[in-house]
């Protein structure tokens, strides 16, 4: 009889012990994010959030920028409710808000301190008032350089240099028969990844991509020359295969020494200066993106931001996930495990009030970068629609893959500046005509 009840108790114990460890697990989180550096360091260090919520457990997705794209909107348009926080960024977030696609971050916790994001990364991500993702890093675009190449060159960077100057250094610097490009930017196909330096390119020589009407201009004397000036520097000074370069390939490509000048995202500072990564870590500097002179520089904002969508079956796992990631906290984390310069960027104002992160070589590029951004006004002329490096549509999505295929046919040499821009107005003077505008 003792035995048997011995043997009772044990089974029992097994069982509430299993059952114990089945509650400690009982919310599993998918989350899809973009292969960047800043999101597979917080991969790293997501520890910290299970420990403190054992019954919460993490499953990644972690894809290249146009898959991850593609994949989010796919599953949230159907609401598929394949995921629990998404990685998207300024320029869905206000769309899906008004769709009601995503959960309002307005209740986050009393110590998360939403007044502190940074007002531009807040208003980017809100729709109606009330914040729908938070900003994981925020960005602008810089020119990003090497200084021992640029005074072998024999010139020195202007903090805000003009097209004309970045064309005469990149090609002062190259040296391609040492595999030394004099700059490096983005030619891989994509509404966020070569479009987005595009129309920032395009921004800052008075292009715009419609007037006031809706009327489709890339057809325009701007729109020429902004390409053909894009399209000779990286025919003179680019690296080979540049069509199918983008974020990723040229952060590798400047970490390996191979690029004189990079002019893109602000939060790459702190891989191409760090010296466990970065061949030139000691030799790089930074500029404002630059200007022709016409009032409108080629820098941009964005957000990397984490969103929940509505179909989540875990909605409020997955708020204190999105808090956790995003809080003063977790830059605190970052610093005392990386250093202070590998901290996310551009989200919280108290982080460029912190003396040990201001003190960062970049820091203040990065300020003066995200602070001379305006998604208002971000053409020479006025125009109906937000947005520095895209259009805040719906129908951008389209139109910003499509057109960035042209243009990158078009860096891989297999058809004219002059026939790209042609068959991109046809084919956003048709979308936006099926759209009725």
């Amino acid at each position: 009889m003792k035995t048997t009840m011995r043997a009772l108790m044990g089974a029992s114990l097994l069982c509430t012990t299993a059952l114990t460890a089945a509650h400690a697990q009982s919310t599993t989180l998918t989350i899809a994010t973009v292969n960047n550096g800043d999101m597979i360091r917080m991969q790293g260090l997501t520890d910290d959030f299970t420990e403190a919520n054992p019954d919460i457990a993490l499953e990644w997705v972690t894809l290249e920028e146009n898959v991850l794209r593609q994949r989010v909107t796919q599953d949230i348009a159907a609401n598929g409710g394949q995921f629990d926080v998404m990685t998207i960024g300024m320029y869905e977030t206000p769309i899906w808000a008004a769709n009601d696609w995503l959960v309002a971050l307005d209740d986050m916790g009393d110590d998360y301190d939403t007044d502190d994001i940074m007002p531009a990364m807040r208003a980017g991500l809100s729709h109606d008032g009330t914040l729908y993702a938070a900003p994981f890093y925020g960005e602008s675009s810089m020119v990003m350089y090497r200084t021992d190449l640029m005074e072998a060159a024999g010139m020195e960077m202007p903090e805000a240099p003009t097209w004309e100057f970045i064309g005469e250094a990149a090609r002062a610097m190259t040296d391609k028969e040492n595999e030394i490009y004099g700059i490096c930017l983005r030619g891989k196909a994509g509404w966020g990844e070569n479009m987005a330096f595009l129309t920032t390119v395009a921004n800052s020589f008075g292009a715009r991509w419609f007037d006031e009407n809706w009327v489709p201009q890339v057809d325009s004397p701007e729109w020429a020359e902004a390409i053909n000036f894009y399209n000779d520097l990286m025919t003179d000074a680019g690296p080979p295969g540049a069509s199918t370069n983008g974020f990723n390939e040229n952060l590798s490509l400047f970490q390996q020494g191979k690029c004189g000048m990079w002019i893109d995202a602000t939060v790459a500072a702190s891989f191409v200066t760090n010296p466990n990564d970065s061949t030139v870590a000691d030799k790089v500097g930074f500029a404002l993106a630059p200007d022709t002179g016409l009032g409108k520089r080629a820098n941009w904002l964005w957000a990397w931001a984490l969103a929940v969508p509505a179909s989540s079956d875990a909605p409020e796992a997955a708020k204190k996930f999105v808090a956790w990631a995003t809080s003063k906290d977790y830059l605190a984390l970052v610093a005392e495990n990386e250093g202070w310069a590998n901290v996310p960027p551009g989200t919280r104002t108290s982080l460029y009030e912190n003396p040990e992160y201001t003190s960062v070589p970049f820091a203040d590029m990065t300020l003066q970068s995200i602070n001379a951004a305006d998604p208002n006004n971000p053409t020479v002329d006025p125009v109906p629609y937000v947005g520095i490096q895209y259009v805040a549509i719906p129908e951008w999505a389209g139109i910003g893959t499509a057109a960035g295929q042209e243009f990158s046919a078009m860096l891989a040499g297999q058809q004219s500046p002059e026939e790209a821009l042609e068959k991109v107005q046809t084919l956003v003077t048709d979308e936006m005509e099926a759209a009725g505008y």
